[in-house]
């Protein structure tokens, strides 16, 4: 059988990798020594040019499958890995069929639960990560998306501003419909809580978790907060038509949980006296996309979020309310944002990303004053921390060959 590629943007240099190699053989030729998640299937990390990709061996039914269903949450603009292609039509040297491969592109700066910890996650650090899953599960069962396999093993997580952003992996077992019932969000919620379970335990057996963190507690926790949010996504309100502020108030509680309300559906009753209000269509990216608007930068939203209030309070700083925003943003771009980003030297650049390092220079100030008692300034903090802080992480980008990260 002849090899057959289907990819939706096609790369020549697909066809120079090993295809006709089993993937456990692949050699660090093509191989980029990323941390990868667990998984029942074989999975590498290649490097072709500037282009990182996940390979991952499948029967062909479930790879074209995933394929299609990876292209659709990319579609509805749901966080998931983006999918590249399906390879087919494989046989080793000896004329012996071999399993179908999906391509998926590597996401920049993401990282699997268990390197998270070997990079100095902490018990504090716990609740970040159930929000994230949480946030994550509610978008997808927003858009009609059923997992079927919830856990920390199928989810890439992102640093956002001191917490995390969780990206799906493995649409392996989904599936996407018009709505969801109660019920299949429920099993989606209780698998993570069994699944999460289990990997929490799993991590204190490895001793990569503290035996003091109540594994209970944690899945507890994600059940909480997941119904908790889809509550306040989706619930119906009801109140007089003397409390129309309420409608404005229940607008603004979900721009700070970092959702814009695309509809809205007001009805009121036979006389008029009560108005019953509930959200039809939110999406997650208010923070991202004013800042997007503002100044262009495409970052993670709750990072937007940490981003705008540093330029509220640099607008404050120089009496700039009465300008028009999108000039002061710029100028805050060029003097503030701007510098301190190109004061991280090219061999730190795969440390973090450069909104979460303006992020982590923001926090250090922030300590260095409280320390001196006085304020401290941005540069000096800023030059303070890439020698004392970040030259000392770990690199989570995987760098192209003879080149630096953007």
């Amino acid at each position: 059988m002849a090899l057959h590629i289907v990819a939706n943007r096609p790369d020549p240099a697909l066809l120079t990798l090993p295809w006709t190699t089993p993937l456990e053989e692949w050699t660090d030729d093509h191989v980029v020594p990323l941390p990868r998640g667990l998984s029942r299937h074989v999975v590498r990390i290649v490097r072709l040019g500037q282009r990182t990709y996940a390979v991952k061996e499948t029967v062909q039914e479930i790879a074209f499958r995933e394929y299609r269903l990876l292209r659709d949450l990319q579609r509805l603009g749901l966080p998931a890995v983006v999918p590249q292609g399906v390879v087919t039509g494989r046989t080793d040297a000896s004329g012996e069929d071999l399993p179908a491969a999906l391509l998926t592109e590597h996401l920049r700066f993401s990282l699997p639960y268990r390197s998270l910890f070997s990079h100095g996650l902490t018990i504090d650090n716990i609740p970040s990560l159930v929000d994230a899953i949480v946030v994550l599960l509610v978008r997808l069962h927003l858009a009609g998306f059923y997992w079927g396999d919830v856990s920390l093993s199928n989810v890439l997580f992102r640093r956002a501003a001191g917490g995390f952003a969780a990206y799906l992996v493995d649409a392996e077992t989904g599936e996407l419909r018009e709505t969801l019932s109660a019920g299949m969000r429920e099993y989606d919620v209780t698998i993570a809580t069994e699944n999460v379970f289990a990997e929490l335990l799993d991590l204190q057996a490895s001793n990569s978790l503290g035996t003091d963190v109540g594994a209970h507690a944690i899945i507890e926790l994600l059940a909480d907060r997941y119904h908790a949010l889809w509550d306040e996504l989706t619930v119906v309100e009801e109140f007089g038509t003397g409390e129309m502020w309420r409608i404005e108030q229940r607008i603004e509680r979900l721009n700070d949980l970092g959702f814009d309300v695309e509809e809205l559906d007001i009805v009121t009753d036979l006389d008029g006296d009560a108005i019953r209000i509930q959200p039809k269509v939110v999406e997650l990216g208010h923070h991202c996309r004013e800042l997007q608007g503002l100044t262009g930068l495409n970052v993670e939203d709750a990072q937007a979020r940490r981003l705008l209030n540093d330029l509220a309070s640099y607008t404050a700083a120089y009496d700039l309310g009465r300008e028009d925003r999108g000039l002061v943003a710029n100028r805050w771009l060029v003097e503030v944002y701007e510098p301190i980003i190109r004061m991280v030297p090219p061999e730190a650049r795969g440390k973090l990303e450069p909104a979460e390092i303006f992020h982590e220079v923001l926090q250090h100030r922030w300590y260095l004053s409280e320390r001196a008692g006085a304020e401290v300034d941005l540069y000096d903090s800023a030059r303070d921390y890439v020698d004392t802080i970040l030259r000392h992480k770990p690199d989570e980008l995987a760098l192209p060959l003879g080149g630096d990260a953007d």
